[in-house]
């Protein structure tokens, strides 16, 4: 009498064999030696085709046959989002590359959309906005989920955001002899400049741990703000200027750099340059003492420095980026969701495997089309 008769399905023959998670092999076809194996057998087997046939299930198709939508990505966030050739007018300007280029990319492999993309050009600040103009359907480039981005300057709701495909968190970026110099965000002197990009959560969080900006985002009274101009304002009781990832006061659109009120001794000069490149060549020159971005463009410019570049201060708080729609598309936001979950295994896969594995999304997307394929 075979010992696996509770398990019927393990009890029949079967000529192939299926490897489990790369940890086990489990050869299908002979009976098993007693009830409790037989059964861990069998519940393993069917996790693994239920697995599949999740993956597998209605692989969405966001859109009516013949759709194209249009998307447009910020072209200097390398190794997120970024063009071929950086300059406007290139060859490559619009040819997108980087970690959401291939996620989109395997989006059109599966099946849930066709693209047409273009690069936005122009400062990251309120490229996210560009999603309820009837230019773009969709905007990507690196760009943090916040509720505050989803509403116009009138405070009108406009845009919402598909869920997080990928984690940011804020860095100081230093030449490599000073990273024991700049292990925090505080006890720093009026000498020291620092290097943000404006309207990015980097410079936010600069201007949060530096004492630059208390909740509201309110520059501190006796900031000094220089303008592209030439013209210098002083913020203060009478004249409030805010500066927040979201949105700035219209007077500060050109800043170029911000100074500590004068009683302030432990707060940074804070610099402003047009691109991502020219805040690196700062930093490398000595023109400024660090530059304040995400971790995956620091550590790629790390990488990519040989060892003229170090990692200093981190943020401990974490951020999610996704992608821009209208709001009258939430729709197709969720089924864009739906899919992109199934890409990187509902956030189990993301920036790091990528970085490994330039093709892990592709592949992806075309083992779920065999599945669904039968």
């Amino acid at each position: 009498m075979s010992h696996c008769r509770p398990a019927p399905l393990m009890n029949r023959p079967c000529h192939r064999t299926i490897r489990v998670a790369c940890l086990a092999t489990i050869p299908i076809g002979r009976r098993c030696p007693e009830w409790t194996l037989c059964s861990l057998r069998a519940a393993v087997l069917a996790m693994l085709f239920a697995s599949g046939a999740a993956l597998a299930q209605g692989l969405d198709a966001c859109t009516e046959e013949g759709r194209v939508l249009k998307i447009g990505f910020f072209h200097d966030f390398v190794p997120v989002s970024y063009s071929a050739e950086p300059i406007p007018g290139s060859t490559g300007f619009h040819e997108h590359r980087g970690y959401e280029a291939a996620l989109l990319t395997a989006l059109e492999a599966m099946g849930a959309a066709r693209f047409s993309r273009r690069a936005v050009g122009g400062a990251f600040f309120g490229i996210w906005l560009k999603a309820a103009t009837p230019e773009y359907d969709l905007i990507g480039g690196g760009i943090t989920i916040r509720e505050d981005r989803t509403r116009d300057a009138g405070g009108q709701r406009v845009v919402v955001f598909t869920s997080g495909h990928i984690a940011f968190v804020q860095t100081l970026l230093v030449r490599a002899g000073d990273a024991g110099r700049f292990v925090g965000y505080r006890h720093f002197t009026p000498e020291v400049r620092i290097a943000a990009v404006p309207g990015t959560t980097g410079e936010e969080r600069l201007l949060q741990l530096t004492g630059y900006v208390g909740p509201d985002g309110a520059l501190r009274s006796g900031t000094r703000i220089h303008l592209a101009s030439g013209k210098v304002l002083e913020a203060g009781s009478d004249r409030r200027f805010v500066v927040t990832a979201a949105r700035s006061s219209p007077e500060l659109v050109d800043r170029r750099q911000l100074e500590p009120p004068e009683n302030a001794e432990d707060m940074p000069q804070v610099i402003y340059y047009h691109g991502e490149s020219a805040h690196l060549e700062a930093l490398r020159i000595g023109a400024v003492d660090a530059v304040a971005r995400g971790m995956i463009g620091n550590a790629d410019a790390v990488a990519e420095s040989v060892g003229t570049f170090a990692i200093g201060a981190r943020d401990p708080r974490r951020e999610l980026g996704g992608f821009a729609l209208a709001v009258s598309d939430r729709l197709l936001a969720s089924c864009l969701d739906r899919n992109i979950a199934r890409l990187t295994d509902s956030g189990r896969i993301g920036y790091e495997q990528w970085r490994v594995d330039p093709t892990v999304f592709l592949r992806r997307a075309e083992n779920a089309g065999k599945r669904a394929g039968g």
